[in-house]
């Protein structure tokens, strides 16, 4: 069986936040957005971290071929 990837963008000025990942590692991609968003060296806010949360969870439940892969700030 294929495992299908993901791909999550986060575009904020210049930087790039871009995440890939699989079904299985879902769980581990959000604690790492949250702790990202947790880093005060790290320029993610919170609000960002919940986009993208969001985002990967909605992403679970739509068909591939009609997903958004990209937010843009």
């Amino acid at each position: 069986m294929r495992q299908e990837i993901s791909v999550l963008a986060l575009i904020k000025g210049k930087e790039r936040f871009v995440f890939v990942y699989d079904e299985d590692s879902r769980e581990k991609l959000i604690d790492s957005i949250r702790n990202q968003a947790a880093d005060p060296d790290v320029s993610l806010t919170w609000f960002d971290a919940a986009v993208l949360t969001e985002r990967a969870r909605l992403q679970a439940q739509t068909p591939s071929t009609i997903r958004e892969v990209g937010v843009r700030d």
